[in-house]
């Protein structure tokens, strides 16, 4: 049995894979600030993408992204915020979010929410 963990690193290793064939380059992975962490920051052009990753095996209590509550954008925000000055990032940015689905053994479903808040 898998725990909790070994899902939702799966589910960024899913997510990273998709933003690459998507033509996005990946800067950081599970990047840290005090309480906070950022899943994946990834590049395209001049476009910074914070990307939080929700994975689930069930839709019981809601889809994936459904899981993306206040407290956490709260806390994206502000580790975003540090990356910003401390690279001295100076183009646009967006805040997605990568829900993936585990529906069987080796089927999955991922969604993609680009500017899912601000």
């Amino acid at each position: 049995m898998t725990t909790h963990l070994d899902t939702g690193s799966w589910g960024e290793e899913q997510a990273e894979h998709f933003l690459k064939s998507k033509g996005y380059t990946l800067l950081f992975k599970n990047y840290r600030y005090q309480h906070a962490e950022i899943d994946l920051i990834v590049e395209k052009g001049r476009l910074l993408v914070f990307v939080e990753v929700k994975t689930r095996r069930w839709t019981a209590f809601g889809l994936p992204e459904t899981f993306v509550n206040a407290s956490k954008v709260r806390l994206l925000k502000k580790a975003a915020e540090h990356f910003i000055f401390e690279y001295d990032w100076k183009y646009d940015i967006r805040f997605d979010i990568i829900s993936i689905l585990i529906q069987g053994q080796n089927k999955h479903s991922i969604h993609h929410i680009e500017d899912a808040f601000y």
